[in-house]
């Protein structure tokens, strides 16, 4: 069994295991936030990591699928229809998204998300009549599968986890299949792409679609998680640390991402309780990643291991006097 599968299985362990080990609910709810973060990291992961597209319209995604879920469910709908709806509105808007953005790459595709993020931004404050404004839309419950109620922070953080390892099954799929490999082509190779026939702009819109319903997963989580959902979830800043998330762990890989989410997280809800200027201090390791790792968290911890590790078998020295024996 090689170490990777073995490292495989413990993560595993830990995290089903996260409920009985760790101490109060406030800890297993942190835990369900890098879980869901981390979802909408992977997703972003998508456009970044693999076809090289910065996207600073993201949370408008993530906040379009809870507005769209909470608004449901104060018309009265059920919990799975306003799901479905959700994960609808949340197709057609990044449908729209990707057909507006994809008009350019690089800075130019940087700033129309950015441009759309901002919009979606303004209607979730400006609309009053539909999004409550400033005062953001209430959920009342939480679903029951299987009659099992998700109000219980630790079957929340199960199922949670759930949706999480199917995204990263999800993530991995994608990325070892015949259309990650295409998204790869037009991220390196745009021009030869199109020589060989592909369609490169149906390729990207196709990856911004997964990776708008993907953030959308996310939406409804958080939505479900927060039971509330106001226009500071659709805010740059909230694009912006979903990139520095990808970027820090590792843009391009499937495990960068969620370790990402973990640190910006931890430092926004637990390192913040004893540290005032907490921002301060996710800018300085973001800087040291930069400088030291700038490849990430993750490939740079693989490089520098390989890099120090002392080696396990050292040459052995032939016996004096011993001789090969000539055939």
């Amino acid at each position: 069994m090689t170490s990777g599968r073995v490292a495989l299985g413990l993560s595993l362990i830990v995290l089903l295991t996260v409920p009985f080990w760790l101490t109060g609910v406030y800890y297993i709810n942190v835990t369900s936030q890098i879980l869901l973060y981390a979802i909408f990291a992977l997703a972003l992961n998508i456009l970044v990591g693999h076809a090289g597209l910065v996207s600073l319209g993201h949370a408008g995604l993530f906040g379009l699928a809870s507005y769209a879920c909470a608004i449901a469910l104060q018309a009265k709908f059920g919990h799975s229809a306003a799901i479905i709806i959700a994960l609808a509105v949340t197709f057609a808007g990044t449908a729209i998204f990707a057909f507006l953005s994809l008009r350019a790459t690089g800075i130019g595709f940087i700033m129309i998300t950015l441009a759309i993020g901002q919009i979606l931004w303004g209607l979730a404050y400006r609309w009053i009549e539909l999004t409550n404004g400033d005062n953001g839309v209430t959920v009342a419950t939480r679903p029951s599968p299987f009659g099992l109620s998700l109000s219980d922070p630790k079957l929340f953080y199960y199922m949670t986890l759930v949706v999480f390892l199917l995204s990263v099954i999800a993530s991995a799929i994608f990325a070892r299949s015949p259309f990650g490999a295409s998204v790869h082509g037009t991220r390196d190779q745009p021009r030869r792409m199109n020589a060989l026939g592909y369609h490169v702009w149906m390729i990207r819109f196709c990856a911004c679609l997964l990776s708008g319903l993907m953030s959308g997963v996310a939406g409804i989580l958080f939505v479900y998680y927060n039971l509330f959902i106001s226009p500071q979830t659709l805010a740059l800043t909230a694009s912006a640390e979903a990139i520095l998330m990808v970027i820090s762990g590792g843009s391009g890989t499937l495990l960068g991402p969620i370790v990402g989410a973990a640190l910006v997280v931890i430092m926004k809800l637990v390192v913040s309780a004893y540290i005032v200027r907490w921002n301060l201090v996710l800018g300085a390791i973001f800087v040291a990643i930069v400088i030291f790792m700038p490849e990430g968290l993750v490939p740079g911890s693989i490089r520098l291991w390989r890099k120090w590790r002392p080696l396990r078998q050292t040459p052995r020295m032939p016996a004096r006097g011993v001789s090969e024996a000539k055939p």
